[in-house]
């Protein structure tokens, strides 16, 4: 009998039966308030109606239509959709299926593009775990160790972790930015970096959003080098962080951005953005692929879109964002064990550190355990393991934060004792 690979741990015990809104009922059928939305995918909660009756239509009429063999019109529906909602100067769409894809093709343009090789990335990073994207990831050595060689021309600039060096933003910023300088006069010469590539919100590297100032020093060493500046917004994307782009944050406007995870809400689909002057640079035949911008899952995008802008779901995230930090900070005062929290929008995590300042793995597992068993779903993050993440999805309300926080308050109280 055939099992799953036993490296696909589950983070939580449930065997999810259903879904619907924020909420996962189990086999057993208990409902587990789920603060995880898939890793940030079910930004609309579970089953939106909309969604659903969207993906149902569209699979009675076309299923795949392969988009360099036809055309349908969902593909071309949605591409006019985000346009209202992309910088407007990203005026030309490639559809894919994952966010690793997407990043290997935005690495890919960006090589045409420049005629350059090497890509800049920063420490904490995640962009994937295909060879391409794994090489630009070093939020942790389980997503690249043991699979070298990697691509060749990755070289990594430090990210402003205030925490982490025990700084303030500014004094991060300054110290990030001097050092992404120092690099391209040492190891990657400006006149070989063909792109920056930076997520405005660390993922996997702990949930530590970038400063404005240090994306707008981006910004402005790649204007002065000719060099791209991609923004990774396959988390922070979509309403996710209470812009509708996590960019948005800062006065930084990229050259290529990546979509994925709330793009679809839960259907397979990703997509680089760029000028139509910048995409044109790719090279015939570097771009195609047998399932990107699946019918279905194009419907549900567009679907996705509309609820996001009819319910007004990225100035819910901003506002419930905000009820959810403000919790977790009161959570976090009565706790010493929690040393930092810290996010964007709906993209909130607590950092749990020993009483020396040393990162403190086994309690923030504690916490997140607890919490499951109470019936919250979490997530953790961070190189270290000890960081616990909340991406309940955009529709939360104020009633469900608060429920959230109760739970989270008493699973940490029985992690720490």
């Amino acid at each position: 009998m055939a099992k799953l690979s036993p490296l696909l741990k589950q983070a939580t015990p449930v065997l999810a039966e259903r879904g619907e809104g924020v909420y996962l009922y189990d086999t057993d059928g208990r409902r587990h308030l789920d603060f995880t939305a898939g890793i940030g995918v079910t930004g609309t909660g579970h089953c939106h109606p909309r969604v659903v009756e969207a993906a149902q239509r569209q699979v009675g009429t076309l299923i795949h239509g392969q988009y360099t063999t036809v055309m349908h019109e969902p593909l071309l529906r949605l591409t006019d959709a985000l346009g209202e909602v992309l910088p407007p100067a990203l005026d030309s769409l490639f559809f894919l299926n994952s966010g690793s894809e997407a990043v290997e093709a935005s690495i890919r343009l960006a090589r045409h593009a420049t005629g350059r090789q090497n890509i800049v990335v920063f420490h904490g990073s995640f962009h994937g775990r295909t060879m391409g994207a794994a090489a630009l990831t070093t939020a942790g050595t389980k997503f690249r160790a043991g699979i070298g060689p990697l691509m060749p021309g990755a070289a990594i600039a430090p990210f402003p972790q205030a925490y982490r060096y025990g700084w303030d933003e500014e004094e991060a910023t300054r110290f990030a930015l001097r050092e992404l300088d120092y690099l391209l006069i040492t190891a990657s010469p400006a006149s070989d970096t063909a792109a920056f590539i930076v997520e405005p919100v660390l993922g996997e590297g702990g949930y530590i959003p970038a400063p404005d100032g240090f994306l707008e020093g981006l910004r402005e060493r790649a204007d002065r080098h000719g060099i791209l500046l991609i923004m990774d917004e396959v988390q922070t994307g979509f309403g996710r962080t209470g812009r509708f782009w996590g960019h948005e944050h800062s006065a930084a406007r990229p050259d290529v951005l990546i979509t994925a995870k709330g793009l679809a809400s839960g259907f397979p689909l990703s997509a680089i953005a760029a000028p139509a002057e910048l995409m044109e640079k790719a090279r015939p035949g570097s771009q195609g692929g047998t399932y990107g911008g699946n019918a279905v899952a194009c419907a549900a995008a567009l679907a996705t879109l509309r609820v996001i802008q009819d319910e007004d779901l990225v100035g819910n995230s901003a506002r419930q964002g905000a009820r959810l930090q403000d919790g977790l900070r009161k959570v976090a005062a009565d706790h010493p064990e929690i040393g930092d929290v810290r996010g964007l929008g709906l993209m909130q995590a607590s950092e749990f550190t020993t009483p020396g300042g040393e990162p403190d793995a086994d309690a923030a597992q504690r916490a997140h355990k607890a919490a499951a068993e109470r019936g919250l779903l979490l997530l953790t993050c961070g190189a270290y393991g000890n960081v616990v993440r909340m991406i309940p999805p955009l529709i939360v309300t104020e009633s469900q934060i608060d429920d959230a926080l109760g739970l989270w308050s008493q699973a940490v109280a029985d992690a720490v004792g």
